[in-house]
């Protein structure tokens, strides 16, 4: 079952998506130890830990083992400022398009 890193278990899956995505381990480490925001996953007993790094979000999905390790499932990155959409719009016009779908 993967490996150990930075006091966390690490899955094969979470370490390939890593791989695939390009995604710096560290980066993903501090995401899950020093989230910006959280919230349930759909995996019982899983949390989406997130994190903005530059124009991307990180999103680490966790759980804990039957020994109460720290367990990552997954890491996936998201685009949150587009290169049109910084210069010409303000952060506040983004955030309600986004909840609103203008």
């Amino acid at each position: 079952m993967g490996m150990k890193y930075g006091g966390v278990v690490w899955t094969d899956h979470a370490l390939q998506r890593l791989k695939e995505r390009g995604i710096k381990i560290e980066h993903a480490l501090t995401t899950l130890n020093n989230p910006q925001e959280s919230r349930y996953a759909k995996t019982r007993g899983a949390w989406i830990y997130y994190r903005t790094w530059g124009n991307d979000r990180i999103e680490v999905v966790s759980a804990q083992n039957k020994e109460k390790e720290w367990v990552v499932l997954s890491v996936w990155s998201k685009t949150v400022f587009g290169p049109s959409q910084a210069k010409s719009e303000s952060w506040w016009k983004y955030v309600l398009r986004q909840i609103f779908g203008r």
